[in-house]
């Protein structure tokens, strides 16, 4: 089984010097139009590379290690290109945050004509009657979408059992990572299919935090897994998990700019099958990308093409400095990590 760490093709010969990462580098702070993942300003680091524009954006809880991988997807992006596509457009859908039940139609409506909806749920201080009321919100707006949820661990195994046995009635078309453990999604999956809940179950956390990634297939834990380019080190990378792994897979973003997003289309175009919409519609939750012509869905799906970052955005929403400092700085050990 090949090595589970960073993709041998940017480590440790392929890796940029870090001279000319800081020479490209961009730090931007962007105004998110709901909450999400608890935060209303989303960081990134953009970088410009001879292949193209790159993100890395790991969140500022992650550690150094995990943060290595998300600059290895980068300089993939940035400095080696991505593999031939096999489709031209990808087909995404809506992404609804933890909001009130009441705000459910005006965040569909950022996303246009969509066919399926990915609903956040097992939110920290709210109930499962808030979660009931946001589904039914999105089943009332969009009655024929496909609604699939996700609860990024948040239950425990009896409460995603409860959970998901009173959310099935919505009609689901899978929950992604209900809870935190593989051993967890595997007893959920075991016990809701002796039930009869018609709900497939995905794991996300699962796949992209383990260090073997593709313990969850072995245990038969999940009916599809979610992949995201940079927290699995690059398209690349990616491809060869979902291969091994022997599942369906859906894309999805790590609340990326229309550069990362390009990447995750990169990863969907070039997956043999892709039987499920993506989550890749994410940039509708800025309130500004940082390109002119941001990649967004139109008539349910984003057609594959590059971008390019804007000076003039990159300039408005330019991070203050104490910020930019911080993340150099991380780049600066991430980047030594990678070339340890």
């Amino acid at each position: 089984m090949p090595n589970p760490g960073l993709p041998p093709a940017l480590f440790p010969g392929h890796v940029p010097p870090l001279e000319e990462l800081l020479a490209s580098a961009h730090v931007v702070s962007l105004p998110m139009r709901v909450k999400f993942r608890g935060i209303m300003q989303r960081e990134s680091l953009l970088l410009r590379g001879p292949a193209g524009w790159a993100e890395f954006c790991p969140f500022p809880e992650y550690g150094d290690a995990e943060a290595s991988r998300w600059l290895a997807a980068a300089l993939e992006a940035g400095w080696q290109g991505f593999p031939a596509p096999l489709r031209s457009a990808v087909a995404v859908n809506a992404t609804v945050p933890a909001v009130p039940a009441d705000r459910v139609p005006d965040v569909l409506a950022r996303f246009g004509r969509v066919d399926a909806v990915k609903v956040k749920v097992a939110e920290q201080g709210q109930s499962l009657n808030d979660d009931v009321a946001r589904l039914h919100a999105v089943r009332d707006a969009l009655p024929d979408a496909a609604i699939r949820v996700d609860a990024n661990g948040g239950w425990d195994v009896p409460g995603a059992l409860q959970a998901l046995t009173r959310l099935a009635l919505v009609g689901l078309e899978y929950a992604e990572q209900p809870v935190p453990s593989i051993e967890g999604l595997a007893e959920v999956r075991s016990r809701l299919r002796d039930a009869g809940t018609p709900v497939l179950i995905a794991a996300d956390e699962s796949v992209r935090k383990e260090t073997d990634p593709l313990r969850v297939a072995r245990a038969g834990a999940a009916d599809l897994i979610v992949v995201k380019v940079a927290p699995l080190g690059g398209v690349r990378r990616a491809l060869d998990i979902v291969a091994q792994a022997g599942l369906p897979a859906v894309v999805s973003s790590a609340l990326d700019t229309s550069v990362g997003i390009r990447a995750g289309l990169a990863l969907a175009a070039a997956l043999p099958g892709l039987p499920y919409a993506c989550g890749l519609g994410t940039v509708s939750l800025f309130e500004s990308d940082i390109t002119l012509d941001p990649l967004v869905a139109d008539d349910g799906a984003i057609r594959l093409r590059d971008v390019a970052a804007d000076a003039g955005l990159l300039e408005r929403y330019a991070a203050p400095a104490e910020r930019r400092d911080w993340w150099l700085a991380r780049l600066r050990r991430v980047h030594a990590r990678l070339t340890a």
